[in-house]
């Protein structure tokens, strides 16, 4: 099986009715990311910042897989398929694909606060203070916050290395390091890119542009790749 390997961002997850950060205006669901996604606002209001994370999980226990979810799940019936994500929800998990990678993290896990080695999986969708781990301290959603590493960097550069096709699905490749991912597709890897708008930057590769939404344009990519 050829190794397929997709770059999925808000604009896939948007489609199942979950809004996440878009770089356009720094807004997350009305909530300035400096509020919410930052280190320093965890230290000046935790209770916000929890209080935030628990009403995207309710909104996301609800929430259903749409077809580019589903599309790129069957897509394992043909290719070796590894899901990159930007998004923190688990709509991919829920459609069936067996390979994601989380690079923000994930919303239904939290993390110890003093050991980010200490993860645990949230069965519901509060997490409070007084939310221990095993050392004694707070617990923390465990999301990659803006000026924190992004640990799952480097094993999805090496998904991407040896890709064979490559695809860019909801994401206007404004956010880094996510976006520099392409630069890592090998010289004979074809790119496709679903999204309304091209990216406003040239990407220094030759790229195949699906401008439509993601459940629609996944149904057009689909096919084009069943047929080459």
């Amino acid at each position: 099986m050829k190794k397929l390997v997709a770059l999925t961002g808000a604009g896939i997850s948007a489609e199942s009715g979950l809004k996440t950060f878009r770089d356009s205006d720094g807004l997350w669901e009305g909530h300035d990311v400096t509020e919410v996604a930052t280190p320093e606002a965890w230290q000046r209001n935790p209770e916000l910042v929890l209080k935030f994370y628990n009403e995207r999980r309710k909104q996301a226990l609800n929430a259903q897989p749409n077809a580019a979810h589903k599309i790129l799940a069957e897509l394992e019936q043909h290719f070796e398929v590894t899901v990159i994500t930007q998004n923190v929800d688990n709509l991919h998990e829920k459609a069936g694909s067996t390979h994601v990678i989380h690079l923000h993290g994930q919303l239904f896990e939290s993390r110890s606060s003093i050991d980010e080695r200490l993860v645990y999986t949230l069965d519901d969708w509060q997490l409070n203070i007084g939310d221990l781990c095993e050392k004694g301290s707070q617990l923390r959603p465990n999301i990659v916050w803006f000026g924190e590493a992004v640990p799952m960097m480097e094993p999805a550069i090496e998904e991407t290395v040896n890709a064979d096709v490559f695809l860019v699905i909801g994401t206007s490749l404004q956010v880094y390091p996510a976006a520099g991912l392409v630069q890592y597709t090998p010289a004979h890897c074809p790119i496709y890119l679903v999204d309304p708008k091209r990216p406003p930057s040239y990407l220094g590769r030759e790229v195949s542009y699906i401008e439509d939404k993601a459940s629609s344009g996944m149904q057009h990519l689909k096919e084009i790749l069943l047929k080459t």
